[in-house]
């Protein structure tokens, strides 16, 4: 799976599509727009397509992700205007959806079948980095290609790259799951799901401290409005931002690591990554771009172990449904970061972090040892039992 992170995240297209629009004409109030059809897409669809995982077949929704994603592009190459783009968004944002919750069930249950869940988190980290790391070639080949040929061939490019990473998440193992029954309904899958998300004591909070520490992760949209803001040239920039994604990869790549930290230290941690993001946003100095670096690593751990603490407490049946739950808690508390950062900008954003990394002892108490879904399981296992009527 670390292979097929990588291939899905070498886009060309990343660092240039918002160029496409403004130089086909379209407004700033065009592009406002078919952002808001691209977010207003992913959040309609991302807890069904969950349910749709756990229904029929993780890996297969990976496949259709990647072709729905290649699609969108072609439509932004063949029908460039706002209504092809429109477009290309809509297939963008189910296939992205697809992918959430897909992804994490997929892994965690190939893990767990193969007696490692336990490696979830290193794991993880390293298909997280892959994605972040993806950033560089992608944006030294959207250079090369714009040059060559234009749009037009950065987005041929990046139909490829999709329906490549297509054909690699074809080929990655899926382990025959006994919970998926022929009389189970797709209706029934994701009541179920939902009912887990709510009425799970242990997993409510673990799931709201995911859904609200990932939504941090828009403040990489403002990475270059700060250094901009530090006084670095435009022109360096993108340069200068290299660090800031190298952080966040050598992170990320260190959540099996962390995963191993007790929940204090973790809380820790976290609180000191967010303490250097505020102090980078008051000093305003171009050297707080080492502070940022060491602030998106921090984070990025912390999201690779919450991660894996989630997957403990979900049941096999419905991890895609449930973790799909924590991506729309995500995708809503996306916009009160971007709140936060008008009103206050990082110092803002960190205060609330601090006040994640207090409670995260809190969350993280009464671990879940070995796989969600045994553990799940024996509980409702035990409830029926409780329930049921003596023999005697």
């Amino acid at each position: 799976m670390v292979g097929w992170a990588l291939l899905a995240d070498v886009v060309p297209f990343y660092p240039l599509y918002a160029l496409l629009f403004t130089a086909t004409g379209l407004s700033v109030a065009q592009v406002s727009a078919l952002f808001a059809i691209w977010s207003a897409v992913a959040m309609l669809a991302e807890v069904p397509s969950g349910a749709l995982a756990d229904r029929f077949s993780r890996r297969s929704c990976l496949v259709a992700a990647g072709v729905l994603q290649a699609g969108g592009y072609a439509a932004w190459v063949l029908l460039p205007g706002f209504p092809g783009f429109a477009l290309g968004f809509v297939l963008w944002g189910f296939g992205g959806s697809l992918v959430s919750g897909a992804k994490e069930a997929l892994l965690y249950d190939g893990l767990d079948a193969a007696g490692a869940a336990e490696h979830y988190a290193r794991v993880a980290g390293w298909v997280s980095a892959m994605e972040l790391v993806a950033q560089l070639p992608a944006a030294l080949a959207a250079t090369w290609l714009f040059v060559a040929g234009g749009f037009p061939l950065v987005g041929w490019v990046s139909v490829g790259t999709c329906l490549a990473a297509a054909g690699v998440a074809a080929t990655l193992p899926e382990p025959p799951r006994r919970d998926v029954g022929g009389g189970v309904g797709y209706v029934a899958t994701l009541r179920t799901g939902l009912g887990d998300a709510a009425r799970i004591p242990g997993l409510r909070p673990v799931l709201l401290a995911v859904a609200v520490l990932a939504a941090y992760d828009a403040v990489e949209e403002y990475f270059p409005l700060l250094l901009a803001d530090w006084g670095i040239p435009l022109a360096a920039v993108p340069l200068a931002a290299v660090p800031i994604v190298l952080g966040g990869t050598a992170g990320a790549a260190l959540g099996g690591v962390a995963a191993r930290l007790p929940a204090w230290l973790l809380g820790v941690v976290l609180g000191a990554a967010m303490v250097l993001l505020g102090a980078a946003g008051l000093g305003g100095h171009p050297a707080g771009v080492v502070a940022v670096a060491a602030f998106y690593g921090g984070y990025r751990a912390l999201l690779v172990v919450l991660d894996a603490r989630l997957q403990e407490r979900i049941a096999s049946a419905t991890r895609a449904t449930v973790t799909s739950v924590a991506g729309l808690g995500t995708e809503l508390a996306t916009f009160g970061v971007y709140a936060a950062w008008a009103v206050g900008g990082a110092p803002l954003l960190a205060a609330g972090g601090l006040l994640i990394a207090m409670a995260l002892p809190v969350v993280l108490r009464g671990r879940v040892a070995g796989s969600g879904a045994p553990g799940i399981a024996a509980t409702r296992q035990s409830e029926e039992d409780a329930t049921a009527p003596s023999d005697s």
